[in-house]
């Protein structure tokens, strides 16, 4: 599943609009935030000098890099929904593969795909077309096992089943909750939407607007009933929407966002009967399958990994929407996560068509709860961690504790032992506060190892625009970006040395007691993650100009 802000409603809706995961991008390009105006660039600005939780990218570029040459160009493999390879501020930071010929219809570099001349599509057709929804793991497991234990009862198993049918048991009770709970929001928030359209639109032919906020409401004076009674209604409402000033049409796009979400989840995640896998034409129980699939990196929608691209690789000083965090970087795009759940099978094997292809760092922003898989997906981890490459994972949008069991993928080999070539990031805000921590972030003290920007970024999406986006998703191609940044001038370190110097190098917020995300309560950041701190390119650049023999 995306880790962003498909299910991100908390940071946006408060009270009856509450809900789980992460939050929305506020449309605005300022965003108030403890009283303080935000930049669209925050997540480029230093804590020190600008008074913003950013990576300070940009003091890096000014005062540490000027003068400097980097020694190559680093290949950044954005693993995703797709990416839009002619976006203006991305078009000209997009890997080319040399060995390829575009449109020839020929395998003219051997490696297996055919005309992958800017990235490769697991989740794809040979006809061109595409899996766009998908099922969760969750419901997959549920058929799996469905169909071996039926309704079996616990003295009927056999001694050698055992363990898996207590596995089906909590299965079975997770796929009926989940399933009940997605249907009954989607029919709470379609009402919901159904009424405050209702209401506004009274309003807004009433009194002649096309808009208006909460402070408007209380200029409006009507002798009819129904006008008076929408007018008291929504000024309910607005008080309880956690957003800064909003519009009634920004209220109007964030519920339509959530009925949209909760859609998907009612028809398609949760829906026994729904599998697109026939559109790709594999074998998904294959895991040892890999050339299936088809060359259109892009797909039919591209935002997710478009707006993560962008945090990573927007061409820097061409004064178009954003600057990307690394200037000698190239996005690979690896398409491989569809509107659900992604697929361990198609997981793995983008891992080792980006280790294939000359990836230097694999972004890895999807996760989910389930992997049947897992043992294939450790198996290309090994791969990618053998061949020098990198590996960058979101934690997630839960609000929860990740552990081996409960998230994936993970660094947590399955058997024993753990990747030391993988950084788990946190999503953190810009103020030095108490709400540090996105509120919908996971965490860990063992499983994150450092937070970074993931709240209110502004990057690209599809169409040559640019919007906000929150989560995980945002946090983990921050760190790709500053990784990439430093790889570039210090190609002689290794995956696991990069990876320390990032964990040491981190800044650590002045606050030290921070809201524990999704609860109230105060908790201590550095319990959080193993560092307690968030990723600082300039102090990273110091501490690997130390540790490399370039200088």
């Amino acid at each position: 599943m995306r880790i962003h802000s498909s299910i991100a409603f908390c940071t946006l809706l408060a009270g009856v609009f509450l809900l789980a995961g992460t939050g929305y991008g506020e449309p605005s390009f300022l965003v108030e935030k403890d009283s303080l105006k935000t930049p669209t660039n925050w997540f480029l600005l230093d804590p020190i000098e600008d008074g913003f939780m950013g990576t300070a990218a940009e003091k890096a570029h000014d005062k540490f890099l000027a003068g400097k040459s980097a020694k190559r160009t680093v290949v950044v493999a954005v693993i995703d929904s797709g990416v839009d390879i002619v976006h203006e501020d991305l078009k000209d930071k997009i890997w080319v593969n040399p060995g390829e010929i575009a449109g020839n219809g020929v395998d003219d570099d051997g490696n297996g795909y055919v005309d992958d001349v800017h990235g490769w599509n697991f989740i794809g057709g040979a006809d061109g077309s595409h899996v766009a929804e998908d099922s969760h793991e969750l419901t997959r497991e549920y058929n799996r096992l469905k169909a071996k234990f039926g309704e079996m009862a616990a003295d009927e198993v056999k001694k050698k089943d055992r363990e898996e049918f207590a596995y089906w048991q909590r299965v079975n009770d997770n796929f009926e909750e989940s399933k009940k709970e997605a249907e009954m929001n989607y029919n709470m928030y379609g009402n919901m939407q159904k009424g405050f359209s209702n209401m506004a639109n009274l309003v807004k032919k009433e009194f002649g607007m096309d808009d208006f906020k909460l402070a408007d409401i209380s200029e409006m004076e009507s002798d009819k009933e129904e006008i008076s009674n929408a007018l008291e209604m929504l000024e309910q409402l607005f008080s309880m929407i956690n957003l800064p000033d909003p519009s009634v049409n920004e209220i109007l796009d964030v519920l339509e966002g959530a009925v949209e979400h909760f859609e998907v989840q009612a028809k398609y995640a949760y829906n026994t009967e729904f599998d697109p896998r026939d559109i790709v034409g594999d074998d998904p129980e294959d895991y040892k399958e890999k050339y299936y699939g088809n060359n259109d990196p892009t797909g039919p929608d591209a935002t997710h990994g478009t707006h993560v691209a962008g945090i990573i690789a927007a061409k820097r000083g061409n004064d178009l929407g954003i600057d990307g965090i690394a200037e000698n970087v190239l996005i690979m795009p690896v398409r491989a996560v569809p509107n659900g759940d992604e697929r361990d099978k198609d997981i793995a094997n983008a891992i080792r068509y980006a280790v294939d292809n000359g990836a230097h760092i694999i972004n890895m922003s999807f996760g989910k709860s389930y992997s049947p898989g897992k043992k294939y997906v450790d198996k290309a981890v090994k791969y990618a961690r053998k061949r020098g490459v990198l590996l960058i994972h979101a934690a997630g949008n839960s609000s929860k504790e990740i552990k081996p069991d409960n998230n994936f993928p993970n660094r947590w080999y399955a058997r024993r032992g753990s990747s030391d070539a993988w950084l788990e990031v946190g999503a953190s805000s810009a103020i030095d506060s108490d709400n540090l921590a996105a509120d919908f972030s996971n965490f860990s003290g063992e499983g994150v190892d450092l937070f970074a920007p993931g709240v209110d970024i502004y990057s690209t999406v599809p169409g040559s625009e640019y919007e906000n986006n929150s989560g995980t998703s945002m946090a983990a191609p921050t760190v790709a970006g500053v990784a990439a940044m430093v790889w570039a001038y210090y190609p002689d370190l290794k995956p696991k040395d990069l990876r320390e110097i990032l964990i040491q190098s981190v800044y650590k917020p002045t606050t030290k007691q921070v809201q524990l995300p999704g609860q109230e309560e105060l908790i201590g950041f550095d319990t959080l993650s193993a560092t307690g701190g968030v990723v600082n390119a300039y102090q990273a650049l110091q501490l690997a100009s130390k540790r490399s023999k370039y200088d």
